[in-house]
């Protein structure tokens, strides 16, 4: 799903209303349309026996809610409006939405912080509304403000939040919190969803979002090139590969993984258990030879074989071994629980210089880049994909001090020319072309030692079956948190781990049509069929 920014929003109304014609009070109305409507649908009781507060800005977010006020007034509600801020900087808008509200015997009354009626007002309101802030806020929110008040007598109080367009306080581009900002229950975003619905701790205060639709020519909105756009089913089931019927092993791809390291049994373990379960067709695990014997009994699907050590970990001398090795295979997984020593530094620098192999990169394979970036560098142009926490991505010159995950991803993937999968709430894949996919799956229960190598096996599993580099990366990171989230509704996010993520990916991946790949031709776009359905017919016939 597209995300546009507040530039390109202003930039929609503004071809709406000057070049369509469409009066920009229209649109409002709308707007307000919208959060009208999901409001009635959230009240406790009839209307006429609820309150609402609506808590409004002197611009046009402050127009929606205005509007927002006399509707629900006209459906019976009981409804006060509160402007925060200056009645000079009404914009006109705003203004004939003030003037139709006092036509219909209400006024829009000044916010006093210490009033106590008003307090109690809003506190045994059933439903509040925010329209403080809209998408174009971009400096920090004084606490001293009464904005500020406003916001944290709302966060406080018992009722119902509704954000129109975006939780004030939020910026709408990055997600980050500008001082503080409302905590929503529901948001009712106009047009398109904005990156700070979906990123950042914005993420976590916009509560369930609505794209509601206020009279911008679709022609308009399809036109909108937007570089970064949110994952959901829809995206996972076409990015998915199709088993071919006629296949064998070699037809779904070959993976070697490289990992290991005495103390670090577990993570190349689970990539490789990653891989064999989300379709790869065969999965080879190199591995210290001390580890070989713990990796042969705990693998039944992956091949293990024992490469040359030094201290524990892979050694140099391994490498001729991993270049036949990996002469056969497809994609190289490089990194799970590979360790710090010196030798596997060295061994990391080789294999990315040497090969022209697609490289999933993850860990310890990501930490041999601290102060050698080149390596990276240098595979401009090949498949590189890299799997970073937070942590890593500092580590090898990712900047996140200015709080916006999007940019600092899309910047380094530039830079650098490679794919950044830059994991966390709300994971981000990003392009050397400078567009980021924002994952909506997961939960807290994958923030876990191992689960991000099975997500390693995942992509590099992936990219073995001949999706594409960025397909491979978001799709994924999807189906890890779609997994995640099945495994987290069984087990609690407190008790699942990643073999229960790997446990879950088989109900995960039949959600998006990976059930046998005969009932997958049978799906049209005017009479889908589900895998089940389909299997069922085949049956009874």
């Amino acid at each position: 799903m597209k995300l546009a920014t507040a530039v390109q929003m202003r930039e929609l109304d503004r071809l709406a209303t000057e070049e369509d014609g469409i009066p920009s009070i229209d649109l409002m109305e709308q707007a307000a349309d919208g959060i009208v409507q999901t409001a009635l649908e959230l009240l406790p009781r009839r209307p006429g026996k609820c309150r609402a507060a609506v808590l409004c800005g002197a611009g046009n977010n402050g127009g929606d809610g205005i509007s927002a006020a006399r509707k629900l007034f006209l459906k019976g509600v009981h409804v006060r409006a509160f402007l925060v801020g200056s009645y000079e900087k009404l914009t006109q808008d705003a203004l004939e939405e003030t003037r139709r509200l006092s036509e219909c015997g209400l006024e829009l009354e000044h916010f006093e912080p210490e009033n106590e009626e008003q307090r109690a007002w809003c506190g045994k309101s059933h439903v509040l509304i925010d329209a403080i802030f809209g998408v174009g806020l971009s400096r920090e929110i004084s606490p001293e403000s009464d904005f500020a008040a406003a916001i944290h007598l709302i966060n406080h109080c018992q009722g119902t939040v509704i954000s129109a367009d975006i939780s004030s306080g939020v910026e709408a581009d990055t997600g980050r919190i500008l001082g503080c900002a409302v905590k929503a229950d529901r948001t009712v975003t106009f047009t398109l969803a904005k990156p700070g619905h979906a990123v950042g701790d914005g993420a976590l205060y916009a509560g369930d979002v609505t794209v509601w639709t206020i009279g911008i020519p679709e022609k308009r909105v399809k036109a909108l090139t937007s570089r970064v756009q949110t994952v959901h089913e829809t995206y996972a089931r076409e990015a998915l590969p199709r088993r071919k019927e006629d296949g064998h092993k070699g037809t779904f791809g070959k993976v070697l993984v490289i990992g290991g390291a005495v103390g670090y049994s577990g993570a190349p373990y689970l990539a490789a258990s990653g891989a064999v379960h989300s379709g790869c067709g065969l999965v080879f695990l190199g591995v210290p030879e001390s580890l070989w014997a713990v990796e042969a009994m705990k693998c039944i699907s992956a091949m293990p074989f024992p490469l040359a050590e030094k201290e524990g970990g892979l050694s140099c001398k391994a490498l001729p071994d991993l270049r036949e090795k990996l002469a056969e295979c497809d994609v190289l997984a490089l990194g799970p629980g590979l360790g710090h020593g010196e030798s596997a530094v060295r061994l990391v620098h080789t294999l990315l210089d040497e090969t022209s192999k697609p490289i999933v990169l993850d860990a310890d394979g990501i930490n041999a880049l601290e102060g050698h970036i080149d390596s990276l560098d240098g595979r401009r142009g090949r498949v590189t994909i890299l799997t970073p926490h937070d942590g890593e991505f500092l580590r090898i010159g990712g900047e996140l001090s200015h709080g916006d995950r999007v940019r600092a991803a899309r910047e380094f993937a530039i830079r650098h020319g490679c794919i950044l999968v830059l994991k966390g709430h709300r994971t981000l894949t990003a392009t050397p072309e400078g567009n980021v996919l924002v994952n909506t799956t997961g939960n807290s229960g994958l923030a876990k030692g191992g689960s991000g190598d099975v997500l390693t096996g995942l992509i590099a599993s992936l990219l073995a079956q001949g999706t594409t580099a960025v397909q491979a990366a978001a799709l994924g990171v999807w189906l890890h948190g779609r997994a995640g989230d099945l495994a987290a509704s069984r087990l609690t996010a407190y008790a699942m781990t990643p073999k229960d993520v790997i446990s879950a990916l088989p109900e995960a991946l039949i959600e998006i049509g990976g059930a046998c790949g005969a009932q997958m031709g049978m799906r049209t776009n005017d009479n889908p069929v589900s895998a089940a359905d389909s299997l069922r017919q085949n049956r009874r016939r």
